[in-house]
């Protein structure tokens, strides 16, 4: 390994990992001497270990250095959905644990990281909790840091922030959330009254320059207009293997029984043919219609919705089905579009246009999700203008 970890992060690693991902190699350094960093690498590289390790490690020193570390804030860590939040504090579980394991095998203490998901779906209890005794890590939503920010008990328990990571930043730059999320980031640094560290993690985005800069801000810019920031990027060229499917019946303006028809079937014969399918839609109507046909053809048991509309427990149920192995086909919205861990998808299929290539191939990129894995993906078009 390239960074210099306490040896408790370091063996837990090596027993985890057989090595480190190039952008986990070249990120570590730079987070170690808290530089911003924007790291840019394909789905499945590791990216949120490379920005997560670091920061833990640092906790560690500091908790084995004064025999346990204070209770307050240090890392704050803002993604755009919901679903990704609940899924990053879940994985942060393992590495915790697993270091907690190999201080004691190297006979030092305990060092208690207190992890908190706040998001619209947070329970009051476990609000009025945090504020009482503050987390470590806050795993947030743009939105909810920004009510954080504006509420006397969040600004209190974000005020001793050292480290902010931004994950699935290209998602927000140009938007009306990104804009909401600059604000929030500015706000934050001058809450805590010192430069944080900024650490943004993108699959898809070019050009990572403009990446870069949006993630800084203004007050962290060069002479020259460029970001004060270390930009790793590993490249986003994989190979896909992408295919479209048209039905047998002509296409026109609107979709005819018959060819909704055809492509239920379509798509039940591909599900068949793999592990676990992944079916994206561009509407939350779609996305209980098309669950329901395919139910129908392949067994309830087998396929369910996820949008946003749904209770956060029928969700987090859905994902951990499909984490499980547990069934066939997921049929969803922009919802799992991002990078939540879903286990081992073996084909995505899309249907309709999305609203963008950097979307489709996003979405595409949820399967062959593991590092050198080939993404699969199939694109049924719904009407002409597709």
């Amino acid at each position: 390994m390239s960074a210099e970890f306490h040896p408790a992060v370091a063996r837990w690693f090596a027993r985890t990992f057989a090595a480190p991902t190039p952008a986990q190699r070249a990120a570590w350094p730079v987070i170690a001497a808290q530089r911003h960093v924007l790291i840019a690498a394909p789905t499945g590289s590791g990216k949120t270990l490379a920005a997560f390790l670091a920061a833990i490690d640092e906790l560690v020193r500091t908790g084995v250095t004064a025999g346990a570390l204070p209770d307050e804030t240090l890392v704050v860590y803002v993604s755009p959905l919901k679903a990704l939040s609940n899924d990053i504090q879940r994985n942060l579980e393992a590495p915790l644990a697993g270091i907690r394991a190999e201080l004691a095998a190297l006979g030092l203490p305990e060092i208690e990281i207190r992890t908190f998901v706040r998001t619209g779906d947070t329970p009051q209890h476990e609000r009025a909790r945090s504020a009482k005794r503050p987390p470590h890590i806050v795993v947030t939503t743009p939105e909810s840091l920004y009510i954080l920010l504006g509420s006397e008990s969040g600004r209190r328990m974000l005020a001793s922030t050292r480290t902010v990571i931004v994950d699935e930043i290209h998602a927000m730059v140009g938007a009306k959330r990104g804009v909401h999320l600059a604000l929030s980031l500015e706000r934050l640094e001058s809450l805590a009254g010192r430069r944080l560290t900024r650490v943004g993690l993108s699959a898809t985005q070019k050009p990572v320059e403009e990446v870069a800069r949006f993630l800084v801000g203004t007050r962290n810019l060069l002479a020259d207009g460029a970001a004060d920031c270390t930009i790793i990027d590993s490249g986003h060229v994989r190979e896909r293997d992408l295919e479209l499917e048209i039905p047998a019946s002509p296409l026109e303006a609107v979709m005819s029984g018959e060819v909704w028809t055809q492509i239920y079937d379509r798509l039940a014969e591909l599900v068949s043919e793999h592990r676990t399918t992944l079916v994206f839609v561009n509407t939350r109507r779609q996305a209980e219609r098309i669950a329901r046909h395919l139910s129908e053809r392949l067994g309830e048991q087998h396929v369910t919705a996820h949008h946003g509309s749904m209770a956060k427990e029928s969700r987090l149920s859905a994902e951990s089905r499909l984490k499980r192995g547990e069934l066939r086909a997921l049929v969803a919205t922009a919802s799992l579009e991002l990078g939540i861990d879903i286990g081992e998808v073996n084909l995505v299929c899309q249907l309709g246009s999305p609203r963008s290539i950097a979307a489709l191939l996003q979405r595409v990129g949820r399967s062959g999700h593991s590092v050198g894995g080939t993404p699969k993906g199939r694109l049924f078009p719904l009407s002409r203008d597709d």
